[in-house]
C-alpha cells in the first residue's frame, strides 16, 4: 500500500519516502508518494526523484496492483534498489495548474447543474460532458457566474462519509459514468464553501486549491454537440 500524501497536503512539493517494489514493467513504487496517478479525468503527476549515487525523471504515476501509485519514469535508466530512501520532486507548477482547473470544474458542474457524462483536466484548461439537450444560452453569463465564485475567495476542504451515507444520499454524486472512489468502506468528499455558503459538496478523489480565488480568472471555450443529450464545455485558465 502506498501513502497518498497529496491527500493529506495537496501542497507538499518535495518529500523523502523508500523504494518498496519494482515493477516488471520498470516502475517504481514508493512506501508514500506525491505523485497523483491517473484517474477521474487527472492526469498523474510529472517530476523526479533522487537518491545517494541517482536521480531519475518521472513522467508520470498510475495505479498499481491493489493501494500501489507506481511512478513510471520518463525513460529507461538504473533504478534505486529497492529498501533506498529518496526524494521526490513534483512538477510543480503542473500539479498546480491541474488542481486550478480541477476545482474550477467542480464550478461548472454548479454552473450547470447536470448529469456529468465526462471529463478531462489540462494544465490550462478542462472540459466537462454533461447530460444536456442544448448548449448553454447565456454564455457570458455562465462565465461571470464561474468567476463570481472565484472572487469570492471561496474556501475548498473536505470531508469523509461512509459509503451508507453516499448510498443514503445519491444526489451527491454527479457523475453518472464513473462511480466514486470507495476505499475501505470510506468515501472522500470535496466541499466549495462554509456554512451556509457551500455551493458544491461531491465525491472526488483529485488534488484541488484551497481556496478559489487561487483559480484565477476562467473562460469559456468552445461549445461541441456530442451527442442528442450531451454537450462538451470546455474551460480555460485565462491568465
Amino acid at each position: 500500500m502506498t501513502e497518498m500524501m497529496f491527500r493529506d497536503d495537496a501542497y507538499l512539493r518535495e518529500a523523502e519516502a523508500t523504494v518498496v517494489a519494482h515493477t516488471p514493467e520498470g516502475g517504481i513504487v514508493l512506501d508514500r508518494t506525491l505523485f497523483y496517478p491517473t484517474g477521474g479525468g487527472q492526469p498523474g503527476d510529472s517530476g523526479s526523484i533522487a537518491w545517494s549515487g541517482g536521480d531519475i525523471s518521472i513522467a508520470t504515476a498510475i495505479k498499481g496492483e491493489g493501494d500501489a501509485i507506481v511512478l513510471v519514469p520518463a525513460e529507461p535508466r538504473v533504478l534505486p534498489t529497492v529498501g533506498s530512501v529518496v526524494t521526490q520532486a513534483l512538477d510543480w507548477d503542473r500539479r498546480f495548474a491541474h488542481m486550478r482547473v480541477h476545482t474550477a470544474l467542480h464550478l461548472l458542474s454548479v454552473a450547470l447543474p447536470f448529469g456529468v457524462t465526462g471529463g478531462a483536466i489540462g494544465a490550462g484548461r478542462g472540459r466537462l460532458d454533461f447530460d444536456m439537450a442544448d448548449a448553454p444560452q447565456d454564455r457570458d453569463g455562465l462565465q461571470q457566474a464561474l468567476n463570481d465564485h472565484v472572487s469570492a475567495d471561496l474556501r475548498v476542504s473536505e470531508e469523509w462519509i461512509t459509503q451508507d451515507d453516499l448510498d443514503a444520499n445519491p444526489g451527491m454524486v454527479k457523475t453518472l459514468s464513473v462511480q466514486p472512489p470507495r476505499g475501505a468502506g470510506r468515501i472522500r468528499l470535496v466541499r466549495i464553501g462554509d456554512g451556509d455558503n457551500v455551493v458544491d459538496l461531491q465525491p472526488c478523489g483529485g488534488t484541488h486549491v484551497a481556496r478559489t480565488g487561487e483559480i484565477g480568472t476562467l473562460r469559456i471555450g468552445k461549445i461541441e454537440k456530442k451527442g442528442r443529450m450531451n454537450r462538451r464545455v470546455y474551460l480555460h485558465l485565462d491568465d
